[in-house]
């Protein structure tokens, strides 16, 4: 009876059962990557690497403790992509297939869940908005596969470049940054489709599911809702902003572009730049940037993609709130506004509550890395390698397969809170207090 109890209330909390059904995606993946079929060496990788690669493959990040092309055999890569869509799409969306293919009709829970993971406010039209991700995602994943293919068959044959342009393509879209051609894209940092490509691949993934729906339903921008217009504003104001201060930065530094043409310096750092919205690809050595070039891709890392992609991070939506709302203030406005529509309260709130959150978060776990790592790396390079964890982004510098297991596990946590949202974990895991008509009496606090 008090079984029974316990799963009627897991089954009324939306958020905690959406982070298990992760936790259980990053087991099954963990098992099977454990196993000797999936090495190379034909040896078990161990629990924790096995589970690290699980979380980071689930959690789309991209980071590895070993190198995905040499160390894992075709098994070990298919558990890998397969584990990378399932995160990407989120496992609610893939698991709702099932039903849609058996015909059979979608329950009140698992319409709660895909309604959380798919982060909008009703569940009119629910079930319809699953089968567009499902159905967009692949269209698009097969697209990119397709234009990847032109230059991955004459250079591996058709397939392997085949298989090469599958995996990437997929790879890109969910935001993942996994690759098996053996160091990234270094050696076609100035391939011009490869790139492109990628890059599109990437920013559209960071999107979000629901711009696509509102774009294709419009048409005009003056008909886009608020939401897809400060999406669409804040991804390009982002990837402009980061492309030339990478540019600028890194423009002489010998270990980077400085050797490139014009031409070529635009096209890696507009990558770079766009990778940054977390897909962990890099063209360039990423231990050889400057550290201010570090500091810049943590904080577009850290902002991460938008609601509903398969992004992660702090998502562009809450930065535009913030900053619009700043701006509000700064001009003596009552109200927070963007392009002459008001931000509700309960809006700015909920962002306010999210940035500090994840500020913490970050901050936290960069000092628990910088105690159990004994000072062994700068701080600026765990801090690097904490934000793209969060982020679900997957650059490092150099310094994940260094790290001891310790560092590993609350890496692994921490894509896991990155790609499930420590919010929404959060009021998963404490019960909301019911709400209240009572009013206090305004108080006042000097601040500023």
């Amino acid at each position: 009876m008090k079984f029974r109890l316990k799963i009627s209330k897991l089954l009324q909390n939306p958020p905690l059962l959406l982070g298990i059904s992760f936790i259980v995606v990053i087991l099954i993946g963990t098992f099977l990557l454990n196993l000797p079929i999936a090495s190379s060496n034909g040896e078990s990788i161990g629990f924790v690497d096995a589970f690290f690669t699980s979380s980071s493959a689930t959690c789309v990040t991209g980071l590895v403790v070993v190198n995905t092309a040499k160390n894992w055999t075709t098994f070990g890569h298919i558990v890998i992509i397969m584990l990378i869509q399932i995160g990407g799409l989120g496992t609610m969306v893939v698991f709702s297939i099932i039903p849609l293919i058996l015909r059979k009709k979608i329950g009140l829970t698992q319409r709660l869940l895909l309604k959380e993971q798919l982060n909008i406010d009703s569940m009119s039209g629910i079930v319809k908005l699953s089968k567009y991700v499902i159905f967009t995602s692949f269209i698009v994943e097969f697209i990119g596969a397709i234009f990847l293919s032109v230059r991955f068959i004459p250079i591996y044959g058709f397939v392997k470049g085949i298989w090469y342009s599958i995996f990437h393509s997929i790879s890109a879209f969910c935001n993942a940054g996994f690759d098996i051609i053996g160091n990234s894209i270094e050696i076609y940092n100035t391939d011009i489709i490869i790139n492109l490509v990628i890059m599109l691949l990437v920013f559209l993934g960071g999107l979000g599911f629901t711009v696509y729906i509102d774009m294709y339903r419009s048409r005009k921008f003056r008909n886009f809702s608020m939401h897809t217009k400060m999406v669409l504003i804040m991804s390009f104001i982002l990837l402009a902003f980061g492309t030339i201060l990478f540019l600028l930065i890194e423009y002489n530094n010998v270990q980077t572009i400085s050797n490139y043409s014009i031409k070529d310096k635009f096209l890696i750092s507009a990558f770079q730049s766009t990778i940054t919205r977390t897909a962990g690809f890099n063209s360039i050595p990423m231990d050889k940037i400057r550290d201010s070039s570090a500091f810049l891709m943590i904080i577009l890392m850290f902002i991460g993609g938008s609601p509903a992609s398969t992004a992660g991070g702090l998502k562009t939506t809450t930065l535009g709130v913030m900053m619009f709302t700043a701006f509000s203030v700064i001009r003596g406005e009552r109200e927070a506004v963007f392009m002459k529509r008001a931000i509700p309260n309960n809006i700015i709130f909920k962002c306010m509550a999210i940035t500090f959150i994840c500020i913490g978060l970050v901050l936290m776990v960069a000092l628990e890395l910088s105690i159990f790592e004994n000072e062994k790396f700068k701080f600026v390079d765990i801090l690097f390698e904490t934000v793209s964890a969060f982020g679900t982004v997957g650059l490092t510098r150099g310094i994940t397969d260094k790290l001891g297991n310790v560092s590993k596990i609350i890496l692994s946590f921490t894509m896991f809170l990155g790609r499930v949202g420590p919010t929404t974990l959060a009021i998963g895991l404490m019960r909301k207090k019911k709400s209240s008509n009572l009013k206090y009496a305004e108080g006042h606090v000097i601040v500023g």
